[in-house]
């Protein structure tokens, strides 16, 4: 199943990137084969088959009431996440594409990102997923060598790692994997020679995360109880900055903080979210910020995949979510995601929701203790310095 209303992925004009936000699509598949250790993302273990063609049949409800909300707008992005999206059929992932196609413009060359795990049997339906209409896939890969994936909870080894990665830069236009650092036991030296392996394997973009300790989690308890020891913050900060170093010298720079391309190969979906715009958010516990009564809305949905079901079964939509932001909550949310990125944030865009400038004292005070810069007279950006304390600097701003 191909969506006709947009050039195949092997055509992608790869224009140059504005910095207009554009308008996404997201669609959280909630279910995986197992729970990681460290992870606090609304994701689900199911140990009898999942109904696809009943949850396909809620996606396709679900997102034609977000058009409803959002009409007029062109999905410039569309992103499967999860959870984990391959583990569903092709014909699931044609099926979702093909409601999107329906229901909104869809632009020309819109980038279109699968999630997927390098499983050998999640690999072998990447063709379906290309086929479907799927343009770019982001591989949760986390670590390079055997040790630290049984570690992380991982459900694949090193070798099918190498075979997903091959067999996607074979059948995608544009590829990204995750990788997790400041791992138990984990040098510098060590991060250095794994990352520079991750560049050489690379197509265009890696996202590069350092390990959080997450409460509620298997690995909360552990660190808790002294049974996993994390990086300490001299060490994480040295990780850091070789991470920095080494992508900057590879030719895949920082574009936000823990994301890093070829200049121009950015991921165009996630850049609507850091420039504060627009996006429909489907699927159990998906969030979406869209215009409504009054103003922009934050809209979040039922997390319980069985109940978001029923839910959208009964009225069309999941949200136990839905209220007005204030310009004040607008402008700090658009801090907070704009100061993730290099290209920093428009600071008209403030001034307009705020009625207001920057409090000149907490700014000069953050300049002359090097943690933001302006580029020009609108546009503010956090520092490497800065970029490892965002949330202080965020508040002292705000």
């Amino acid at each position: 199943m191909t969506i006709h209303s947009r050039p195949g992925p092997d055509v992608l004009a790869f224009e140059p990137q504005s910095r207009a936000p554009g308008f996404g699509v997201y669609v959280h598949w909630p279910f995986c084969a197992a729970k990681c250790p460290y992870c606090d993302f609304n994701s689900h273990v199911r140990h009898k088959p999942v109904d696809q063609a009943r949850y396909a049949a809620a996606f396709e409800r679900e997102l034609a009431e977000a058009a409803r909300r959002s009409a007029g707008e062109t999905v410039t992005s569309i992103f499967l996440g999860g959870g984990t999206p391959s583990l569903m059929e092709p014909a699931t992932v044609g099926r979702i594409l093909e409601a999107v196609a329906a229901n909104w413009t869809i632009a020309e060359g819109a980038e279109i990102t699968l999630e997927a795990n390098p499983s050998s049997v999640e690999a072998e339906r990447f063709r379906g997923y290309h086929a479907a209409g799927v343009n770019r896939v982001s591989l949760g890969v986390q670590a390079l060598n055997n040790r630290d994936l049984k570690l992380l909870g991982r459900l694949h080894d090193v070798e099918q790692a190498l075979h997903a990665i091959g067999l996607a830069r074979e059948i995608f236009p544009r590829l990204s994997f995750d990788l997790i650092y400041a791992r138990p036991d984990q040098t510098v030296s060590a991060w250095e020679a794994e990352l520079n392996q991750a560049i050489d394997l690379a197509a265009d973009h890696l996202s590069l995360y350092q390990l959080t300790i997450e409460e509620g989690t298997p690995f909360y308890a552990l660190h808790k109880a002294g049974k996993l020891i994390v990086p300490d913050g001299d060490l994480s900060a040295d990780l850091y900055e070789a991470t920095q170093q080494i992508t900057a010298a590879r030719g895949l720079p920082a574009y936000e903080i823990s994301n890093h391309a070829v200049p121009g190969a950015e991921s165009r979906h996630n850049l609507t979210y850091w420039r504060y715009g627009l996006y429909a958010g489907v699927g159990p516990g998906a969030h979406g910020r869209l215009m409504g009564p009054g103003g922009r809305h934050a809209i979040s949905n039922e997390p319980l995949p069985e109940t978001w079901l029923k839910m959208v079964e009964s009225w069309d939509n999941g949200a136990v979510v839905d209220e007005l932001l204030s310009p004040t909550e607008q402008a700090d949310e658009l801090l907070l995601m704009g100061l993730r990125l290099t290209e920093g944030t428009d600071l008209r865009r403030w001034r307009k929701l705020t009625g207001r400038d920057l409090d000149p004292v907490s700014e000069a005070d953050l300049r002359a203790h090097g943690m933001v810069e302006r580029l020009g007279p609108d546009r503010l950006r956090a520092t490497p310095a800065g970029m490892l304390v965002l949330d202080a600097v965020v508040a002292d701003l705000a």
